[in-house]
């Protein structure tokens, strides 16, 4: 992991913009384990860590991530993410590219989205990208200010699903419901059992509602709870982000 550039928010939260193995992210620490440089973190120090899912694009994404991290960093939360296989200055896909026109081209239609459209789209990107996220965990516990247990909120819902089956680390997690999902994870569902919060827009226009339930529905976790809100895809009430947060710092304190 190499760090590219650092600056310190208004609120003592410490951003750092970093690559690792040419894949770019950005850590946010809070500012009780971001001293100076000139300062030794202490060995105490060590803060949970949130992994931040987005549906790709840094860039355009990074306003509702940086604020979803400061608030985290508030609850004493260390957050991280990375950019997608395929968004961002990362290398397309031809594969990806022609399935998200083919996409385009049913939805403006009107048709139903086949569930081979969304395994060209979804199922790479999954194969991709967790092995990404764990190596980038690997890095990010590394560093003496980050320590357990380490949770993960956000979208992909379908990335969300496949890492809280396979990474050990992951103790809790918020899926947002708002991505289409290939029928093949619906299986892994049944393999996941960390404490899930699940949040869904009821109105998402570009998310197919009935599936979202069945995979809420196909979750094997003991403690499981859906957040479902009127609205389309990016109106998420302040009160649900609030009690998101608070369900990640229950099982991550």
């Amino acid at each position: 992991m190499q760090f590219t550039s650092e600056r310190r928010l208004d609120d003592g939260v410490l951003e750092r913009e970093f690559t690792l193995d040419e894949i770019p992210g950005i850590l946010w620490t809070p500012a009780s384990v971001s001293p100076p440089a000139s300062e030794p973190v202490s060995a105490s120090a060590p803060v949970p860590l949130i992994l931040l899912g987005h549906p790709g694009g840094l860039g355009r994404m990074y306003p509702r991530l940086v604020d979803r991290a400061r608030h985290s960093a508030a609850e004493g939360f260390a957050s991280a993410t990375i950019e997608l296989p395929g968004s961002g200055d990362r290398p397309r896909s031809a594969v990806a590219e022609q399935a998200r026109a083919d996409l385009r081209r049913v939805l403006a239609a009107g048709e139903p989205v086949g569930d081979e459209i969304v395994d060209r789209l979804i199922l790479p990107l999954v194969e991709q990208a967790v092995p990404e996220w764990r190596t980038t965990l690997d890095a990010l516990l590394a560093l003496p200010e980050i320590g357990g247990p380490v949770g993960y909120s956000g979208g992909v819902i379908a990335i969300g699903t496949r890492l809280a089956v396979v990474e050990p680390r992951i103790s809790a997690a918020i899926l947002f419901a708002g991505s289409f999902v290939p029928r093949a994870l619906f299986e892994e569902a049944r393999q996941v059992t960390i404490p899930l919060h699940v949040l869904l827009q009821w109105d998402d226009e570009g998310n197919d509602r009935q599936a979202a339930l069945d995979l809420f529905d196909a979750f094997g976790s003991e403690e499981k709870t859906l957040h479902a809100n009127m609205g389309g895809h990016t109106g998420v009430p302040r009160f649900a982000g609030d009690a998101a947060a608070q369900f990640l710092t229950r099982h991550l304190k």
